[in-house]
């Protein structure tokens, strides 16, 4: 029997999941998994002590009975669309916590608009951003932006649904070159009466400052530099390495003083593109959910989901140990996915300043195998099962398409 209270973690369907119930899992907490599929990679862990179908219909209904049936004492989520759901729920249900956001600081975070808005007037700086209203003399302002542009919706959970029931897709990211193309992209989405963030392209390289936050307060940070990304031009980070922590040291103050503006608790990540020639520290956006690059915080000691557990559930306040900063983790299938497409599909590529190296790309990507900093995000030697979840599944969608 464990000492610790279990924790129900929501969603084990990818590599964020299985980093969080391996995470709890090796200091002991009993991990009860929630999941959509029948064989969730993350169900795989030998840390994943049970597992649950998601039951249908709103979690109001079936998570307080979840909690009196297995005793828990937290639960935590990956998907934003679960934190909104949690984050109306009360706090705490029959002593359990819900280690989420609070509503007015998640709906914040999740409005890019209004979080470049509060990093401005706590002095970061942000990129030229133009959000399109209905009314406005979009012929003005396509003339008056600095191209290339980058179009990002500001509030992804609430436009899906919109563009959904207009046969619209919805599009992370897209890459503006001229007046012209802003003004198709601006016609695209007419019908709606909705548009994209429109925002100034940035150069440099992806930085990542991971801070958890107690009443104001950091009490452990971790950071890392994107290297590569699935698709090639923005997305999943699929090789980062951890960056020193001595390095970069006055932006993760303003880091923290911006996740302070926002009444943040828990953890964030504040998402930078880092121009290391003007020593410009461009924002992003805040990322209030466990992030993509997970894995690596973890393989460096900086264990986000037990900061959330011990301090909230436990009652700990004593100092996190210092994360290592030495070590790179890389995300396999997307990893492979990226090389697949520099080396073979380069026009595929829509950013315009992206650098293609093949050559060197290859001769990494097959180096990174030695490389004794090298971690990764599913595979791991003391718990191989998830690894080999992934891998079946993936040889049985490659058989199912190739049959007739």
């Amino acid at each position: 029997m464990s000492r610790y209270p279990v924790a129900l973690v929501l969603g084990l369907e990818n590599a964020i999941g299985l980093t969080v119930v391996r995470e709890l899992g090796e200091k002991g907490v009993p991990v009860h998994g929630i999941a959509r599929e029948a064989a969730p990679v993350a169900a795989a862990s030998r840390h994943c002590a049970a597992m649950t179908m998601r039951p249908s219909g709103p979690m109001a209904d079936w998570l307080p009975d979840l909690i009196a049936t297995t005793g828990a004492g937290a639960v935590l989520a990956i998907s934003e669309s679960d934190l909104l759901e949690l984050s109306a729920l009360p706090p705490v249900i029959d002593g359990c916590h819900m280690l989420v956001p609070r509503p007015e600081p998640l709906a914040k975070v999740l409005d890019k608009l209004r979080t470049l808005e509060i990093a401005a007037e706590v002095g970061l700086c942000i990129p030229q951003t133009w959000q399109p209203r209905a009314g406005e003399d979009f012929a003005a302002r396509v003339a008056a932006m600095h191209y290339p542009l980058v179009a990002k919706w500001a509030n992804p959970p609430e436009i899906m649904p919109i563009l959904e029931r207009v046969g619209l897709e919805w599009l992370k990211t897209e890459y503006i070159r001229t007046p012209q193309e802003l003004a198709a992209l601006l016609d695209r989405y007419a019908p709606v009466g909705h548009w994209p963030l429109i925002q100034q392209y940035c150069r440099g390289v992806g930085l990542g400052q991971m801070l958890y936050m107690d009443d104001g307060e950091a009490t452990l940070r971790f950071q890392h530099r994107r290297l590569h990304e699935w698709p090639p031009e923005g997305g999943v980070s699929t090789l980062c390495r951890a960056e020193p922590a001595n390095a970069h040291a006055a932006q993760m103050l303003l880091s923290e003083a911006l996740l302070r503006a926002l009444d943040w608790q828990g953890q964030a990540m504040v998402e930078y593109r880092y121009e290391a020639e003007s020593g410009r520290y461009w924002l992003m956006e805040v990322n209030g959910r466990f992030w993509g690059s997970l894995p690596l915080a973890r393989h460096c000691g900086a264990l986000f989901a037990w900061e959330a557990y011990r301090r909230t559930v436990l009652g700990q306040t004593d100092v996190a140990p210092t994360p290592r900063d030495t070590l790179r983790a890389r995300y396999m299938v997307p990893e492979t996915k990226r090389l697949a497409r520099v080396l073979l599909s380069p026009s595929r590529i829509s950013d315009p300043f992206f650098q293609r190296r093949p050559l060197a790309d290859l001769t990494a990507y097959l180096l990174t195998f030695f490389d004794p900093r090298a971690r990764y995000y599913v595979f791991s030697l003391s718990d191989p099962r998830p690894w080999l979840r992934d891998m079946a599944q993936m040889f049985r969608k490659a058989v199912c398409r190739g049959k007739p």
